[in-house]
């Protein structure tokens, strides 16, 4: 003998929307536990400072050194007409092999930041070998200079938490940027030009390089362009906040410390809080 259930047409309707409600249910939980999982990964990735909360009209310039020198007088000299003051961030092997221009670039009035050793790929590097592309590089640096750099750029832009927790222990404020030019790209003044100033903003740190083609000419045309709209152009260790403060881990803005916040987007809370 069969037992024979019939729900009926209201039973069916039942049974579905039940089904529906649990599928909900459990959607909403996995949604929950997803959300729960990326907020922890983003509130313990480390990132650099890739552009300044700042009210005023101030923006940094850079350059990262770390094949030859061909254009970095006339550079040099157009900093100069200008009366500005930028960050390089130099190569190992470019200071070993021009320390003559390391010097230079100091009594010039610019700083000098550290761009690692030999310029690999950090991300693969143990901490060990992290530290040594730091510690090589900066003591070849000081040597030349006098001074301890304290400001730092990964080659490639590529960074992780060990990177930066080293970069940290060492005294460094690691440093990317908003505005690309392409120049190492070889691309025209023209296309440095309009990508510099049309993306011109508080705050914002432009990436160059001191030995692309067209640099120097694309510097020449965008200074005197960003001064008359009322911008000031200063090194990026006058850009930065030094301490009290935090970095947005899903932008890179570093922002000053002013109401204590409890939210996912800090991974910074300056020099006393990494």
């Amino acid at each position: 003998m069969h037992l024979v259930i019939s729900l009926g047409s209201k039973g069916r309707k039942l049974a579905a929307l039940l089904l529906v409600l649990a599928v909900l249910v459990g959607a909403h939980l996995l949604t929950d536990q997803a959300v729960m999982v990326v907020n922890t990964w983003i509130s313990s990735r480390l990132v650099p400072i890739y552009k300044v909360d700042r009210p005023e009209k101030v923006m940094s310039i850079s350059f990262d050194a770390m094949w030859g020198t061909e254009y970095t007088d006339e550079l040099l000299d157009i900093l100069d007409k200008y009366q500005v003051k930028t960050t390089f961030f130099l190569g190992g092997y470019w200071v070993e092999k021009y320390p003559e221009y390391v010097k230079k670039i100091r009594a010039r009035g610019h700083e000098v930041g550290n761009h690692s050793y030999s310029h690999p790929h950090m991300n693969s590097l143990n901490q060990a070998a992290v530290q040594r592309e730091f510690e090589r590089n900066h003591e070849n640096i000081r040597q030349l200079i006098g001074e301890d750099p304290f400001l730092f750029r990964p080659p490639f832009g590529e960074y992780n938490n060990t990177v930066i927790e080293t970069a940290t222990k060492l005294g460094y404020y690691t440093i990317q940027w908003s505005i690309d030019s392409l120049d190492w790209k070889d691309v025209s003044v023209d296309y440095i030009v309009n990508r510099v100033v049309s993306n011109a903003g508080p705050g914002e740190i432009v990436l160059l390089h001191n030995n692309g083609k067209n640099t120097s000419k694309a510097v020449d045309r965008f200074l005197p362009m960003l001064q008359q709209k009322g911008y000031k152009i200063i090194p990026i260790s006058q850009l930065i906040y030094r301490d009290n403060y935090f970095i947005e881990s899903h932008s890179g803005l570093q922002r000053p410390v002013r109401v204590p916040q409890q939210d996912g987007n800090q991974s910074t809370l300056g020099r006393n809080g990494r």
